[in-house]
C-alpha cells in the first residue's frame, strides 16, 4: 500500500505510464518544454502557486509556497539519444532555513527544484529521478538519497545559500551522464520533467521563478554547454 509520504515519487509513474511522446526535433535541434501553459500541478500538501508571466519579454514562471508543496510537470517521453542536455534558469528570494537537515523529512523544503522523471511503469517503485535543487546550506555539487524514496530519487545541489539569491543563475546538464553518476545506469530517454518550490515540511514561505528550460543535443566537442 502506498502510504502519503511515497507520493512525492510515486504521482510520477502513475501518471507517466501512459505518456504521450514530445515531438521530437532534428538531431542539431532544441526541445523546448518552457511554455508553461502546456504544464500540470500536483498537489502534496496544499497549493504552491505557480503562474506564468513575462519578464523582459521572456515566459517565465513564477512559484510561492507558503508553507505548502505541490509539484509542476509535463509529462512525455525526452528522447535523450537525441536531446541529452537540460539548459534553465532559476532564481530565488531566498532559500529555506540554513539550520534544516535536507536528508531528513523535516527539512526536505527548497526555494527551487528540477525534477528529470524515469518511471517505472506499472512497477512505479522502480521510477528513479534526479531532484537539481538550490539547498539551503549543502555544498555545490554534493549529492544524497531524497528523504521520502531513499535511492530512487536523487538529490544533487546546483546552488547553495543565500549569496546569489535575487540573481538569475543558469544550469546547462547532461542528463545521461549525470544519472550514469546517480544511479550507475545508462538511460535512453525519460518520462517527463518537473518542478517543485515547497515548504511544507519546515512550514517555510519559499518562492523562485524559472525560465528557458529545453533539452539540446550535446555540441561538436561532445558537451553540454551554457544556455543562451
Amino acid at each position: 500500500m502506498l502510504r502519503p509520504d511515497d507520493l512525492r515519487i510515486a504521482f510520477y509513474p502513475l501518471l507517466l505510464v501512459a505518456a504521450p511522446l514530445f515531438a521530437q526535433p532534428p538531431a542539431t535541434a532544441t526541445l523546448d518544454v518552457s511554455d508553461f501553459r502546456r504544464w500540470e500541478s500536483r498537489s502534496f500538501s496544499g497549493e504552491t502557486l505557480y503562474l506564468p508571466a513575462l519578464e523582459n519579454g521572456d515566459a517565465i514562471l513564477n512559484a510561492t509556497a507558503a508553507g505548502t508543496a505541490s509539484a509542476f510537470y509535463r509529462e512525455g517521453k525526452i528522447n535523450l539519444q537525441q536531446t541529452p542536455c537540460l539548459h534553465w534558469r532559476w532564481r530565488i528570494n531566498a532559500t529555506a532555513p540554513a539550520q534544516l537537515d535536507e536528508q531528513s523529512k523535516s527539512g526536505d523544503d527548497y526555494a527551487a527544484r528540477v525534477y528529470v522523471v524515469r518511471s517505472g511503469g506499472l512497477m512505479f517503485w522502480r521510477a528513479k529521478t534526479i531532484n537539481y535543487v538550490w539547498s539551503a546550506n549543502q555544498p555545490r555539487d554534493s549529492r544524497w538519497p531524497n528523504a521520502y524514496a531513499g535511492d530512487n530519487a536523487r538529490m544533487w545541489a546546483l546552488d547553495s545559500g543565500n549569496q546569489l539569491a535575487e540573481q538569475w543563475q543558469w544550469h546547462s546538464r547532461d542528463i545521461q551522464q549525470d544519472w550514469q553518476v546517480a544511479f550507475g545506469e545508462t538511460i535512453r530517454e525519460l518520462d517527463g520533467i518537473a518542478i517543485m518550490t515547497d515548504g511544507d515540511d519546515s512550514g517555510s514561505q519559499l518562492s523562485a521563478a524559472y525560465a528557458t528550460l529545453r533539452f539540446t543535443s550535446r555540441n561538436s566537442q561532445g558537451q553540454c554547454v551554457l544556455a543562451d
